[in-house]
């Protein structure tokens, strides 16, 4: 279980152990998690988060209208652009080095298609956060993201920490998204402490041993990779010959139900 972290632990996943869906023509989606007609009881969350998605919508293609309810959006483009259009008239085009966050709420429908007139698919990375704030107004956010000097950048949180920040806000008060980034074998910058992180290798590559000291393994990473941390393990990340690019969520309690 990952609700009551034990000892530090760093569980490396591959991005090819991922369960692969093609929910509509056109569309492919890995899935870190338990999702719509996959089912594992013992892969249904990581702290609070409940889905990471890598999904790739070839031209033309897209997810039709659906619904979503008191869930924390967050979806991060990799290549190409994203169209969104909700039932509570928000629109918008996502594009690299852009981050969409869709609270919603009470309930909201939306639409997900590669953007009209595309030559090539749209990759994107998409997060599902449960909220610790219930039955509020459906919200939006769109920002073009200035990385921050030092190689360490808060993209969204719900913390009381970073009000008044560049942050979009989660309607979750202890958790939020960083992106970390590091040159050709540099070390990754200190990255925020939390009993629960997910970390996601969206470009380049990264190595790290598992636990401080001489006990913890080297292990590596490419893009797709993810690491579910837990305490103090993942010491010493550091960048392989092309810089890497890193989504790491810093989470301070597990999901809830009931």
């Amino acid at each position: 279980m990952t609700d009551a972290p034990a000892r530090p632990r760093a569980d490396l996943r591959r991005t090819a152990e991922r369960y692969l869906s093609t929910p509509a023509e056109g569309v492919e989606t890995r899935h870190a998690f338990s999702f719509s007609g996959h089912y594992d009881p013992r892969n249904t969350h990581f702290g609070a988060l409940l889905a990471c998605n890598e999904e790739q919508l070839a031209p033309g293609a897209g997810f039709d209208e659906h619904r979503h309810r008191d869930t924390e959006i967050l979806t991060w483009v990799l290549e190409g652009a994203l169209a969104h259009r909700d039932s509570r008239g928000h629109s918008g085009v996502v594009r690299p080095g852009m981050l969409q966050h869709l609270s919603a709420g009470t309930g909201v429908t939306h639409t997900e298609r590669n953007v009209g007139g595309a030559e090539g698919p749209v990759r994107f990375v998409q997060m599902w956060l449960q909220p610790d704030a219930f039955d509020a107004p459906p919200a939006y956010g769109l920002r073009r993201v200035e990385r921050a000097p030092g190689g360490l950048t808060l993209l969204a949180s719900g913390l009381e920490r970073d009000a008044g920040t560049d942050a979009l806000r989660l309607r979750r008060s202890d958790a939020a998204l960083w992106l970390a980034t590091a040159g050709p074998w540099q070390p990754l910058p200190e990255l925020p402490a939390a009993p629960w992180r997910y970390a996601h290798l969206t470009a380049g590559s990264l190595g790290y041993r598992t636990v401080p000291g001489p006990q913890g393994g080297g292990r590596s990473m490419v893009p797709g990779d993810s690491v579910r941390i837990t305490g103090g393990a993942f010491a010493d990340p550091t960048a392989g010959g092309t810089g890497a690019e890193l989504l790491l969520w810093e989470m301070h309690s597990p999901v809830s139900y009931g």
